[in-house]
């Protein structure tokens, strides 16, 4: 019996693609891929299935233009804001994600944030890479410490919650705003105090990390009145979605001080970022390396392929979105 043939749009870890060679016949888009949707739509006239990555947008027209023979798309990531998922349940298309291998990486990457920003990491990395620094002075780069902070996480899912974990360790106080209460014992085993609303939350949060998907309701709520009702100087991190945050807004605030810091991991429009971040001393800034450890970028792809696994012989996807 042939195998079946699946098209991945990127290359993905050397375990990963291991795997799917010795179930399938691959079709990989070569070393440095760079494809383009006609170029994945084409492809996908001659498999069986798509494993593709978030740099692939499939909104409703991409959707209605994949070829009759796919009914099976799994995504390398935990999002799934790239692909219309409506479009592809009206063309009996069964989506899939990865949701689990991102959840420590991207605590991780939120917590360093938090230190960063804290500490004020990329003023001292810039001063020494421009060789600026002029020695020690008892007033230079003066940040401050976590311990005893009020960190404030809107959403309090997987990650949320493993960022609480790794705050706890920094001796932080943890707050949190969620549409879901957290069960009792989720809540004791973080010290976590629950607020009834982001109104609540903001007020009392020193360090305020954004951990929310991105939904109609969440989507750019991080603007100039929600600003307002943080404490003066505060600290903002994002590692979850750039669309949730007004960039305007955010940029004004940090240039006015509003906003003591911001660290962020994830921006609208992805690579093209807003310009008025690239100058501003105050940003710790990263290219979105929130899940960029082996270890989660193996999950990952294996999850990918649990999906696909799980179509090809007939069951639900283990991670199913449609």
């Amino acid at each position: 019996m042939s195998k079946k043939k699946i098209l991945i749009t990127w290359p993905l870890p050397e375990a990963v693609m291991a795997r799917a060679r010795a179930t399938y016949d691959v079709i990989a888009h070569g070393d440095n891929p760079k494809i383009t949707v006609d170029e994945m739509l084409e492809t996908a006239k001659s498999v069986d299935a798509i494993l593709l990555t978030l740099n692939e947008k499939c909104p409703a027209p991409v959707i209605e233009r994949v070829p009759d023979n796919i009914k099976c798309i799994s995504t390398f990531s935990i999002g799934f804001d790239h692909i219309d998922l409506e479009a592809c349940k009206k063309r009996g298309i069964k989506v899939g994600n990865a949701p689990h291998g991102v959840t420590v990486a991207t605590a991780e990457i939120a917590m360093l944030l938090l230190l960063g920003s804290a500490r004020r990491a990329s003023e001292g990395e810039h001063m020494m890479r421009t060789r600026s620094w002029p020695g020690w002075q008892p007033l230079q780069l003066v940040g401050q410490r976590l311990d005893n902070k009020k960190l404030g996480i809107y959403g309090f899912g997987k990650i949320g919650q493993a960022l609480a974990q790794r705050a706890r360790g920094f001796d932080m106080e943890i707050h949190y705003y969620d549409i879901y209460r957290a069960k009792p014992e989720v809540e004791a085993k973080y010290n976590a105090t629950y607020h009834d609303s982001l109104d609540s939350l903001l007020k009392i949060s020193q360090f305020f990390s954004i951990n929310a998907p991105s939904t109609p309701e969440t989507r750019y709520f991080f603007n100039k009145d929600v600003i307002e009702k943080l404490p003066q100087g505060a600290i903002v991190v994002n590692t979850a979605r750039g669309d949730l945050v007004k960039d305007e807004d955010m940029i004004a605030a940090l240039k006015a001080g509003r906003l003591g810091y911001a660290g962020l991991d994830v921006f609208a429009g992805e690579p093209k970022i807003n310009e008025g971040y690239y100058d501003l001393p105050n940003t710790f800034l990263f290219p979105h390396l929130g899940s960029a450890a082996i270890e989660a970028r193996n999950q990952m792809g294996f999850e990918a392929l649990d999906n696909i696994d799980a179509f090809f012989a007939g069951k639900d996807m283990p991670f199913k979105l449609a």
